[in-house]
């Protein structure tokens, strides 16, 4: 095997050793990764699925710290972590799923589902690491696709209520433009005089770039909508956060950001229209990584808690810019947007949809730095009208 540069040292274990064999072929068992560590972080076992996830072997693996599978900057702050941990006792991520980064052994990262759990023993501690692998296999790859066509769909939608406003206003202007040319045209035929029928020549001209104005606005919304409405069902709204994540990481788009989700487990059933609150959220989160786009520092959380009287409120927060007060004042709005190849509507999308759960889409400044976005949507327990 060709060297890989990692240091091999054997820590002092605080597994029994009598017990060692047992568990090592126990975790071995389990599907996704599993990765045992002291609490220095220095990796003490290293199941068969974290071996197929990460590219390393056991015995090469052994001994390192765990930061040799994390990409920056969880990589460098990974030692003040454990740290802060001997010096307090305090864990912060101890017992809460979520979803961040990874590095392969050939540098390259992939989205994972990660949930860590401490291990004590009477002489040392440690921790175990459970990892989920989020990239596209041949199975998941044909459900992201389909989700993300249905997604795709339910933006189409679900923007209607607004396009039908805007679309108004929209031809109006040229519409109200070739009426008024026309009826000058007509007058102007009353006195068919060289001068007079030259103007009719010029209204005509500007009735015909009237209407192919209007006729490239109908255009941008040819075929817009193709088929029906969706209904409303009880869903895990964590299950709606981690795949619409899935989605934005995806194709590498969270590399260098450090990303985790803190969900309420008391607020997790929600009565809403699944495939369009992914929409909202992966919507949300886009927008969030592209705006961190140039910043140093990349901190991305989505929460969530229970709000007010049968509403759970999320909240998808980024250390970006911020947002700029004239930006932000007509966010919502169709046809506005701070992308010059945008056609504005994604935000307006959000708003709709959130609007016809009953809730409610607001934004302000992040405690990250940055813009947090926030959002409520009914709890499945209203359906029965308990708090």
């Amino acid at each position: 095997m060709a060297k890989t540069g990692l240091k091999t040292r054997k820590p002092q274990s605080f597994i029994a050793l009598r017990t060692a064999d047992e568990l090592h072929a126990l975790i071995d068992t389990v599907p996704d990764a599993m990765i045992i560590s002291d609490e220095d972080g220095a990796i003490q076992s290293f199941s068969k699925g974290a071996q197929s996830m990460f590219g390393y072997a056991e015995e090469e693996i052994i001994g390192e710290n765990v930061s040799v599978l994390m990409p920056s900057p969880d990589r460098e702050r990974h030692d003040g972590f454990m740290r802060n941990y001997r010096r307090t006792g305090t864990a912060r991520i101890i017992g809460i799923g979520r979803v961040t980064t990874a590095r392969h052994r050939d540098g390259s990262t992939f989205p994972i589902k990660l949930t860590i759990g401490a291990l004590k023993s009477p002489a040392r501690r440690g921790f175990v690491a459970f990892v989920r692998d989020l990239r596209e296999t041949q199975a998941t790859e044909r459900e992201l696709h389909t989700l993300q066509s249905e997604l795709a769909h339910v933006s189409r939608i679900s923007s209607m209520g607004s396009l039908a406003t805007s679309l108004a206003h929209e031809l109006n202007q040229p519409l109200t433009a070739v009426a008024n040319y026309a009826h000058a045209a007509s007058d102007l035929l009353d006195d068919p005089s060289p001068e007079n029928l030259k103007l009719v020549r010029e209204a005509m001209d500007e009735c015909a770039s009237e209407a192919l104005r209007a006729g490239q606005i109908v255009h941008r919304l040819r075929d817009f909508i193709k088929y029906g409405e969706t209904e409303r069902q009880i869903a895990s709204l964590a299950r709606i956060i981690q795949e619409a994540s899935a989605l934005a990481l995806i194709n590498g788009d969270g590399a260098g950001v450090d990303f985790e989700t803190e969900l309420d487990p008391d607020a997790d059933e929600v009565l809403v229209d699944p495939v369009q609150i992914q929409q909202v959220v992966l919507n949300l989160i886009r927008n969030a990584l592209e705006a961190m786009v140039d910043s140093r520092h990349k901190q991305l959380r989505v929460l969530s808690k229970r709000s007010s009287r049968g509403f759970v409120q999320v909240t998808v927060a980024d250390s970006g810019p911020g947002l700029d007060q004239n930006v932000a004042d007509r966010l919502f709005h169709p046809f506005n947007s701070t992308k010059s190849d945008g056609l504005g509507l994604g935000l307006s999308i959000c708003h709709t949809i959130i609007q016809s759960h009953d809730g409610k889409l607001w934004v302000d400044e992040s405690e990250l730095g940055g813009t947090a976005f926030h959002f409520k949507i009914p709890l499945a327990e209203a359906a029965d009208g308990e708090d």
